[in-house]
């Protein structure tokens, strides 16, 4: 899939950013910088999904050096070099989270500046996106129960919606009978974490509740310890993983070979290496679903670009941002997503 995109021609005249906040459902902002390359009259932009708020404001003052001419594969090579960071990311997944934003943006304007789109690009049709909408039921530090009227608020938007959701230790046996009463596609176990506000820790009992109790749903990113690990004999092919997935060597890593995988794009970093991972599953069987991290422009349309391109049908983490308000608007689009009728580079437009 990368060669049918590497040599694509793309000429960059000029590198700007502009930095976006929103507050989320989980109970932070969200910042996120879009990064606009320019040239021969069209723009291609991506999304820099990096968590901690400041690395945004430090790049916004930041001059990235990487105008000139390329193909799309020599623009790769010239960001390996590049100074992408004024100061050094908190944490070093984050540097794949930029470099996604730089090499989305080229492939973006490649795609532009060549008038044609990625479907083109790689033979394939935009379809319509299943998506799930991802929400948490409890917050980590809260004393309240959990409760599922987010859920009920979601379902009075769209009745017909799925759902993709965070248990927590406190989900015993009743409540979780009570989730089985939704349309629960995903369950994110959150177990590989090193973020203590967002990992959970791994416990047998807990983990058995929600496998047991919500046997229709994947479980993402289990933390499989000498406890855990029984629960999931014979229930393999439920098992997905998030966190992990780099790039092909990653999914060749895991403990045992996949059924479903998360594909987000800003793990991987490089164009070359999310079109490797999609190409690969697709010739070992492994289905996919497309992820999300909270997305504030451009870079949920690319996800939804994606999944529209190459794995439609999968519980998709990649509803509109507007399901992740704190509040959800009355008039958000259902699933599923509709492609627009024309449009040209990466993809946007879905509604």
């Amino acid at each position: 899939m990368y060669d049918q995109v590497a040599d694509l021609p793309v000429t960059v005249e000029e590198c700007s950013f502009e930095v976006r906040e929103r507050a989320t459902s989980s109970g932070f902002d969200r910042a996120t910088t879009t990064i606009a390359l320019s040239g021969a009259g069209q723009t291609g932009r991506g999304e820099d999904v990096t968590y901690t708020n400041a690395a945004h404001d430090a790049l916004a003052d930041h001059t990235v050096k990487v105008t000139g001419e390329y193909t799309l594969d020599s623009f790769s090579d010239r960001l390996d070099t590049a100074d992408l960071w004024p100061e050094p990311p908190d944490e070093e997944r984050f540097r794949h989270y930029r470099r996604w934003a730089f090499e989305s943006a080229a492939l973006d304007l490649a795609l532009k500046q060549a008038d044609t789109d990625l479907g083109a690009a790689l033979d394939r049709s935009y379809d319509p996106v299943t998506f799930v909408v991802s929400t948490r039921l409890s917050d980590p530090g809260d004393d309240a129960p959990p409760s599922t009227d987010r859920l009920d608020s979601l379902l009075a938007v769209h009745d017909d919606l799925a759902f993709k959701l965070d248990p927590t230790p406190d989900w015993d046996e009743a409540f979780v009978a009570s989730v089985d009463d939704y349309d629960v596609r995903v369950v994110d176990m959150k177990g590989l974490y090193d973020d203590g506000e967002v990992a959970v820790d791994a416990d047998a009992d807990f983990y058995r509740r929600v496998v047991d109790g919500l046997p229709n749903a994947l479980v993402e990113d289990p933390d499989l310890t000498d406890e855990t690990r029984s629960v999931f004999d014979g229930r393999e092919g439920r098992v997905s993983w998030d966190v992990p997935i780099t790039g092909v060597e990653s999914v060749e890593d895991l403990p045992f070979e996949p059924d479903w995988l998360n594909m987000k794009p800003s793990r991987c970093g490089t164009v070359e290496s999310v079109l490797e991972t999609i190409a690969y599953c697709e010739r070992e069987g492994i289905r996919l679903y497309g992820g999300g991290q909270f997305e504030l422009g451009v870079g949920r349309d690319h996800i939804q670009a994606l999944a529209s391109l190459c794995y439609p049908d999968g519980p998709n983490d990649v509803a509109p941002g507007g399901y992740n308000d704190p509040d959800a608007a009355g008039d958000l689009p259902a699933s599923p997503l509709s492609p627009p009728a024309d449009f040209r580079g990466i993809g946007t437009g879905f509604d």
